[in-house]
């Protein structure tokens, strides 16, 4: 049987082991991640997702220990809507000065001041809103896309908490359909532990092989109900062998749009796509999608 293309899943699951729900202390996550990097599957793996609210303690841990590439640990900064940006500006000025851990992205929620958060070269990512905000962040960021200086994409929500309802494939549809339509990438987070779309644990869960495929519908103008359907699907092969039947185009332009995803656990999905037959571990990519 086939394998997924290489491309299409390079460096697309950032490591959210210390946020929940899996909560990971951060020395756990650190030692873990450091693992991550020397798997087989190290190719499907981002950067380390930390609050950057607890820079103090992730340059203790990066100082503690290293993998065995003697590289620095590679981050992410992350703060949620609603934190001052300045929490975010103190940890890259931190990492700055530390040769054992590197920021690669910065992500904060959308503001219409977030080009003055002086991060410099740093690519921006924005957690956008729902409701009447949400075209005018995704607007405001297609923007900043063309504008000199300024490297950003938009983030979404696709997993439930306590102050987020689980947005259905309505929903995540009509926002990958809109920033296919705008140009505008973006990472997700939240919730895409899953090949395929299922209920887990009594609770609704969208599946990464759905994505990816309502991605590469959005992204080729696909209608919206298309997009929408590709959400919706539960036949596992039907999605395995239309992911196995892309393309390297097909791959390059889908992730020019859907450059990452935070899970707390990586191996969890990863483990469900080489069951269905995807990885080809022997042949995994060496190379990284920018977060």
């Amino acid at each position: 049987m086939s394998t997924a293309p290489p491309a299409l899943l390079a460096g697309l699951i950032d490591d959210a082991a210390v946020f929940p729900p899996g909560k990971a202390p951060l020395d756990i996550a650190v030692a873990r991640h450091r693992g991550h990097r020397t798997a087989a599957y190290a190719g499907l793996v981002g950067p380390l997702l930390v609050p950057a609210s607890g820079v103090e303690a992730l340059v203790a841990e990066a100082r503690g220990g290293s993998d065995d590439s003697g590289e620095p640990l590679r981050v992410a900064l992350i703060a949620r809507p609603g934190v001052d940006p300045s929490v975010v500006v103190a940890a890259v000025k931190r990492l700055a000065d530390v040769d054992e851990a590197t920021a690669v992205g910065a992500e904060l929620g959308w503001f219409p001041g977030w080009r003055d958060v002086p991060v410099g070269q740093l690519p921006l990512t924005l957690e956008v809103p729902r409701g009447k905000d949400r075209d005018r962040a995704l607007e405001d960021i297609r923007a900043g896309t063309d504008e000199a200086g300024h490297v950003v994409q938009a983030k979404f929500r696709t997993g439930a908490t306590p102050s987020w309802q689980w947005p259905d494939e309505g929903e995540l549809a009509a926002f990958i359909h809109d920033c296919a339509r705008l140009g505008v990438p973006f990472k997700l987070t939240g919730g895409l532990h899953h090949a395929v779309r299922a209920e887990h644990h009594g609770e609704p869960q969208h599946g990464l092989l759905n994505v990816l495929l309502a991605v590469r519908s959005a992204s080729n103008d696909g209608a919206l109900p298309a997009v929408e359907a590709l959400l919706a699907h539960r036949d596992s092969r039907m999605l395995v062998d239309t992911v196995c039947d892309l393309d390297e185009t097909d791959a390059a332009r889908l992730r020019s749009f859907f450059t990452a995803y935070g899970c707390c656990e990586v191996t969890d999905p990863i483990g469900e796509l080489d069951d269905l037959g995807i990885l080809d571990l022997d042949r995994r990519p060496t190379e990284e999608t920018p977060s």
